[in-house]
Formats: structure tokens, C-alpha cells, sequence
């Protein structure tokens, strides 16, 4: 199986937004928790952290045919990044959007133009959610 991980803007800095809730989450322990999570299964990643629309868009349509799924942290995309919403339709890989808690995000899933074109929307604290969306990807219910 093949998953791409698209993390959206600011997620290089969420170490700082840890810190300030006496949390230690980094970007860096996020990817090794889900590389982790994935070691000796036949699962092929390919993780990308993007501030700027067109690599996000580029990073979508490169592996559109490679991936069998794509997880998808939006961040501020989620209210208003259409260019994006468009890339992920027009791939039609199965997406599921992950949307952080507990004061690690602002956005709720209503507030995502996502939410209704993608296959999964969880909901929950960074350390966690990524591997609740391999979970989801690799075990369905």
C-alpha cells in the first residue's frame, strides 16, 4: 500500500504551539511516530510539509497515481483554499482529512470546504490523529 501525507502550513512550527500548551509535539516526532507506526508492514510513505498552494497542488497531482490514499492536514487551507479542493477531486485517491484539537487548530470539520469531498474527516491531537488515519487507511471497518 501507498500513502501519501500532505501536512499543511505552519506544521513545521508546531513545536512552538506545543510548548505554549506544555505539550512536546514537534513536526519531526509526528513523521517518526508515523513511519513508526508503519514499519514492517507493506506500506510505502511519502511525506511533504508545504506552506505554498502550488506545491501542495504539485505534491497531489505527482502522486495521484502512485498513492492509494492521501492523509491530509489542512490547516488554514481548510476555509478557503479551492485550488486545492480542486487537486484532490480532480486525483480521486481516497483522502482523509485530519483537523487538530485541543488547541492545536481553530478549524472545525464544518468550517472545512474539505469535509464534504473527502472520504474520512478525524478530528484529535497531532500525536494521535496521523496514526488513526493510517488506522483508517490501512485496517477499514
Amino acid at each position: 500500500m501507498k500513502i501519501a501525507i500532505l501536512h499543511g502550513p505552519n506544521l513545521n512550527l508546531i513545536g512552538s504551539l506545543a510548548a505554549q500548551l506544555g505539550k512536546r509535539t514537534t513536526l519531526d516526532k509526528i513523521n517518526r511516530n508515523i513511519r513508526r507506526h508503519v514499519r514492517n508492514q507493506d506500506i510505502q510513505l511519502k511525506i511533504e510539509q508545504t506552506h505554498k498552494v502550488y506545491q501542495a497542488i504539485n505534491f497531489i497531482q505527482r502522486n495521484r497515481n502512485w498513492a492509494d490514499a492521501i492523509i491530509f492536514a489542512p490547516m488554514a487551507w481548510a476555509r478557503y483554499e479551492y485550488a486545492i479542493l480542486d487537486a484532490l477531486r480532480i486525483a480521486d485517491v481516497k483522502t482523509i482529512q485530519i483537523l487538530f484539537s485541543n488547541g492545536f487548530g481553530d478549524v472545525n470539520e464544518s468550517d472545512s470546504i474539505f469535509s464534504d469531498n473527502v472520504d474520512a474527516t478525524l478530528v484529535g491531537e497531532p500525536d494521535q490523529i496521523y496514526l488513526d488515519a493510517l488506522n483508517t487507511i490501512i485496517k477499514p471497518a
